[in-house]
C-alpha cells in the first residue's frame, strides 16, 4: 500500500478545490450513531385500548473538526443515502464559505452513486475497520 507524503496530500487537496474561490479548508470527521426510543413496558396493561408504541430508531449524523473542536449534528430517521444527502446539504449550508474535507468510514451510503456531494465538500475515506482513526467515535 502506497502512502502519500505530506506534499502530495497538500497538492491533492489544492487540486480538489482548485475550481473554488479562496477560503478556509476544514478537515472534519463524520459518523452516524443509532439510538432507539424505549417505551415503558410496565404500563401496557394499565390502560384499556392502549396501543403500545414500538421503539423508533433515530440516527445522529455528526461531524467534528478536531483542530477547532467545532461540531455539527443532525438527528434523522434512517441511516441511508437520502439522509446522508440531507446531512451533507445542511453541513454545506452551515459552512458555505469554507472548503470541507470530510473523512468518513466505508458505509454503503457514503459511497452510493445517488449521493449528492455539495460543491464545497470532498469526501475522504478512512481504512476499513479502523474506528480509532476517526475522532468522532469518541463523542
Amino acid at each position: 500500500m502506497m502512502q502519500l507524503k505530506p506534499k502530495k496530500i497538500n497538492t491533492a487537496v489544492k487540486e480538489s478545490f482548485r475550481d473554488l474561490n479562496r477560503g478556509t479548508v476544514r478537515l472534519m470527521f463524520q459518523d452516524e450513531a443509532g439510538f432507539a426510543e424505549s417505551t415503558l413496558p410496565n404500563i401496557a396493561g394499565v390502560f384499556q385500548d392502549y396501543s403500545p408504541v414500538y421503539p423508533a430508531n433515530r440516527y445522529a449524523y455528526g461531524e467534528v473538526e478536531p483542530l477547532t473542536g467545532e461540531s455539527f449534528f443532525l438527528v434523522l430517521p434512517r441511516s441511508n443515502t437520502v439522509c446522508m444527502n440531507l446531512f451533507l446539504q445542511k453541513l454545506s449550508e452551515v459552512y458555505p464559505d469554507d472548503h470541507i474535507l470530510l473523512a468518513c468510514d466505508g458505509a454503503a451510503w457514503h459511497k452510493a452513486k445517488a449521493l449528492i456531494i455539495p460543491k464545497n465538500i470532498r469526501l475522504l475515506f478512512i481504512p476499513p475497520a479502523t474506528p480509532e482513526m476517526n475522532p468522532i467515535e469518541q463523542i
